[in-house]
């Protein structure tokens, strides 16, 4: 990939995370601190390299699931992390592991009500926040105008799920009670 796509690819994931972060920001989901949790994020290249063959395989018909799936792995990751690290970071495929109970088209399922333990309106909410950020996501990457299958269409795709799944933590975080507060 050249240069100039590294670059380009660099600010359309800028953009991004500026849209999601005032998107998410106006509902309440994040606080204007987004939140840093390491063990989290350093999951983020493993399980980003096993989801990638199931969710490129999907993105063709279903782009707004194959990005959005991405949101709730980050939350379940970060609910994983708050309830019992010790035993879940000794798991090496965390994206299998939660893919393989219900498999890949209803893992939003198997997150929500299995892992979040969300319910009723409360499933129903998240969807909606979930599908609206997958959708914004998605319409800004078509409007990158990039040649699909080239390397820089692949980068791009890594860079929309590499959001998802960090506003995903920050969600969830957020969600659980960890705010973050500028120090003074």
């Amino acid at each position: 990939m050249t240069q100039t796509s590294k670059i380009m690819v660099q600010k359309f994931e800028e953009s991004m995370h500026q849209d999601l972060h005032q998107y998410l920001l106006g509902l309440d989901e994040v606080d204007a601190q987004l939140p840093s949790c390491p063990d989290v994020e350093e999951r983020w290249e493993t399980i980003a390299n096993a989801y990638i063959p199931d969710g490129a395989r999907e993105f063709r018909n279903y782009p707004v699931a194959s990005i959005g799936w991405m949101m709730y792995i980050g939350m379940a990751v970060a609910k994983m992390w708050d309830d019992e690290w010790r035993i879940y970071s000794q798991i090496p495929d965390l994206y299998a592991y939660m893919r393989d109970k219900r498999g890949y088209d209803a893992l939003d399922e198997y997150i929500c009500e299995d892992l979040l333990m969300l319910r009723g309106d409360d499933g129903a909410t998240l969807e909606t926040i979930v599908c609206e950020c997958a959708a914004r996501v998605h319409h800004a990457l078509l409007h990158q105008r990039i040649e699909p299958g080239t390397e820089e269409a692949f980068a791009a795709y890594v860079a929309c799920l590499r959001q998802m799944y960090l506003f995903g933590t920050s969600m969830q975080l957020h969600r659980m009670g960890y705010h973050m507060t500028r120090v003074r």
